[in-house]
């Protein structure tokens, strides 16, 4: 008895799941709209007439091909009117229910139709056909049918065509789309007419077709579109309008999509225990919520009951904001309650889609479980992501009466602070993220601030996101220390004052360096031509004057140019691991290289001449010029990427022909654009260094670099130029000197 009890309960629950969201009753003949929600046939037209879409060639209510769809016809011995016929009205139904306000036959552009989705509350496309151009759901046709039969829904079925009252009807019709009793089918279908010929059914109210057609070829469907997510028959394969679209057979559909929904509805059914402490605690929060909204009502009352009958009418005002208040959260905790409960076993919407599932016709499966699907996904969603949908406290309508009692007229609630904006401009991250925000103008200052951060980039755990939180900011910016190298942080912060918490901004993803951020300054002491070169007192920029020498080598162009390289160097020689660096070189520089190199290798450069003779150079340079023996194939000791006027030159020999002397391979390279910030990462046991868009962190070219001794980094410029280096966000290191052999602290 009590097992009777619970399936009649779950099938009372799964009601809901079966109402037009229009008439409130249980589908008949519901068709899919292109927002996957579905609606009634007669409903539909119902609210298409309401909308202007009206023809003039008949009711659009009624049904087409059925003997009971007028009420002049609804019994053999009432007075009967001639039907219209039904080729007139196929063609309304295919052209939209004939004309509407707007469209001229014959138009070359026809109106398209727009049909307002219920459900959704939104505008959907139809197209020119109209409701003609829509799929019927057969299958929750079937689940009707299911519920119907075992909640007896409606008891007996009855004659559609016997004088009231009517009689128990006991044969259906499919070509005629209706019940009959013995009589009235016998006057229905006259020997010697072709209406004798139609096979009579058993009794029901929804007369079905065998398989699931094309509304536009009135073909059996064999294909799923993926693209237009749509089913489509042989006839549609070959159309323009699927052209070059991802067309899988509808098998394929079926099990992919059943296969989701099996998966989807199995975590569901095997976290009940979840599913149930979420309903309890959402009923606790909604308890909790009723007990602090009367709390906060009555000292908002007892407050303005104090100040006199000047404010009665500012007391109606704020009682009112409190109730929309706490009716708006019931609102929203009741519904998530209700989505909740929905997904006990064999309730609501999982006890719908268990009947789903025992669908077998495969294009009607697929046709329904899509948006079933994506509602069970939700679901399974906000279960694993579960928090309430409003919060119980009322902190926000408190009133602070000190200092307005000069200002009654303008009394109000308390606001929270609005959802902080971040500087995406001045946010970044180096050594350490540093995080930049404001308040939007008109928003309500904030005491401090909250700042949740976690990585992007670490698999996901089940349950809820854990974020990582840094409370009691004060000010609009902050710094978070030790990020990971490599990774992707996600970053929000929120506001607080006396009303609480404000809303959370906007995500912002920021990409940590790939590797340990090397620190490091300018050292002009190991450079050539320091006449030419203006290094800041910082010693974190430098600035390359040109001045005689590239007046000089325009004059010997034609006799053997001879071009001045000005060479800058960091105080810092890396001998292991991986180093991160970044900088930023002016757009105006005339010919730039950055990157690093052997430092024995660079200070035997800077002993040498300052001139280089172009385009033949010293082949015992130290530069693998490709002019030495070819069968040993040494690393290169140096690395370079030029940059000249804007553009980086990426030529196909640059990782082998990298050095001073200007030779970054073929002239044919590509060029890219200058990004605002360039990185260079050194790994120092691969023999490798990259440059990379500090930015995006893309990727622009990597090299091989030899490695056998210190690495330092190292700026050379061909005529004028400048370069910043990136400040550290955190605290400015102890300056070191390694050049030389020697450490050296200033």
């Amino acid at each position: 008895m009590a097992a009777k009890r619970g399936i009649k309960t779950s099938m009372k629950n799964m009601e809901k799941e079966l109402l037009c969201p229009v008439c409130q009753e249980m589908y008949k003949q519901p068709l899919v709209l292109p927002c996957t929600h579905n609606v009634c046939q007669a409903c539909a037209r119902e609210v298409l007439g309401q909308q202007g879409y009206l023809g003039h060639g008949g009711d659009p209510s009624s049904e087409p091909t059925s003997p009971a769809s007028t009420p002049s016809t609804r019994s053999p011995r009432l007075s009967r009117r001639t039907l219209p016929k039904p080729e007139r009205l196929d063609r309304l139904l295919k052209s939209g229910f004939g004309t509407y306000p707007g469209r001229k036959r014959g138009a070359l552009h026809p109106q398209v139709i727009m049909f307002p989705c219920p459900a959704c509350q939104g505008d959907v496309e139809l197209g020119e056909r109209g409701l003609a151009g829509l799929f019927r759901n057969l299958t929750l046709e079937r689940v009707v049918e299911r519920y119907r039969h075992s909640v007896s829904v409606g008891g007996a079925i009855l004659c559609q065509l016997c004088k009231p009252p009517p009689l128990e009807a006991t044969k259906g019709c499919t070509e005629c789309r209706a019940t009959f009793c013995n009589e009235c089918f016998k006057l229905f279908h006259p020997w010697g007419t072709q209406k004798a010929q139609h096979e009579p059914t058993l009794p029901t109210l929804s007369f079905r077709p065998k398989g699931l057609m094309c509304p536009d070829h009135k073909e059996e469907v064999t294909h799923y579109c993926k693209t237009c997510q749509r089913l489509v028959c042989q006839l549609c394969r070959v159309r323009r309008t699927h052209s070059g679209h991802k067309i899988t057979p509808v098998l394929s559909a079926y099990q992919a999509l059943k296969d989701k929904l099996t998966k989807t509805l199995t975590y569901i059914l095997g976290n009940q225990d979840t599913v149930q402490t979420q309903i309890c605690e959402l009923e606790e929060t909604v308890r909790h919520t009723e007990v602090s909204g009367q709390q906060a009502k009555e000292e908002v009352s007892q407050l303005v009951r104090g100040l006199g009958a000047v404010l009665e009418e500012k007391r109606a005002s704020l009682l009112q904001a409190i109730e929309e208040c706490q009716q708006e959260r019931l609102a929203r905790l009741s519904t998530q309650l209700q989505e909740h409960r929905s997904l006990l076993d064999g309730s609501g919407l999982v006890g719908y889609a268990q009947e789903v599932l025992k669908e077998t016709d495969q294009p009607c499966f697929v046709q329904a479980a899509k948006q079933l699907h994506n509602r069970i996904a939700r679901a399974t969603e906000a279960l694993q992501t579960f928090q309430p949908a409003a919060n119980s406290s009322f902190r926000h309508c408190q009133l602070d009466v000190g200092r307005e009692m000069k200002l009654l007229t303008e009394l109000n609630f308390l606001r929270v602070p609005e959802a902080p904006v971040i500087d995406t401009q001045r946010t970044f991250a180096y050594d350490q993220i540093f995080l930049c925000w404001r308040l939007p103008p008109h928003s309500p200052p904030a005491w401090h601030y909250t700042i949740e951060f976690r990585r992007t980039d670490v698999p996901a755990q089940p349950g809820p996101t854990h974020w990582q939180r840094r409370e009691e900011v004060r000010g609009t910016s902050a710094l978070l220390e030790n990020p990971d190298t490599g990774s992707v942080y996600v970053l929000r912060v929120r506001g607080c004052n006396k009303a609480g918490f404000g809303e959370y901004s906007e995500d912002v993803h920021l990409h940590t360096p790939p590797a340990p951020v090397l620190h490091f300054f300018l050292d002009g002491r190991w450079g050539t031509s320091r006449e030419r070169l203006a290094i800041s007192k910082d010693q974190r920029a430098v600035r390359s004057v040109p001045g005689l020498p590239l007046l000089l080598a325009a004059e010997r162009l034609l006799t053997g140019c001879h071009l001045s390289v000005d060479v800058v160097l960091g105080d810092v020689a890396v001998t292991q691991g991986r180093s991160y660096w970044a900088c930023a070189v002016d757009p105006a520089s005339y010919l730039v290289k950055v990157g690093v190199g052997l430092e024995s290798k660079l200070q035997e450069s800077f002993q040498g001449a300052s001139d280089v003779i172009s385009p033949r150079y010293d082949p015992d340079s130290g530069h693998d010029s490709g002019a030495e023996d070819a069968t040993v194939e040494a690393l290169p000791p140096f690395a370079f990427l030029t940059i000249g006027m804007g553009k980086i030159l990426l030529g196909s020999g640059a990782s082998s022909n990298a050095g001073l002397t200007g030779r970054d391979g073929p002239a044919a390279g590509c060029t890219v654009p200058l990004p605002p910030r360039l990185g260079i990462c050194l790994d120092y046991e691969q023999g490798r260094v990259s440059f990379l868009d500090a930015v995006s962190f893309r990727g622009l070219l990597e090299c091989p670099l030899d490695c056998s001794g210190p690495v330092c980094p190292a700026f050379c410029f061909i005529g004028g130029g400048a370069v910043q280096l990136q400040e550290p966000v955190g605290t400015k290191p102890e300056r070191k000197v390694t050049i030389g052999g020697f450490a050296k602290l200033d």
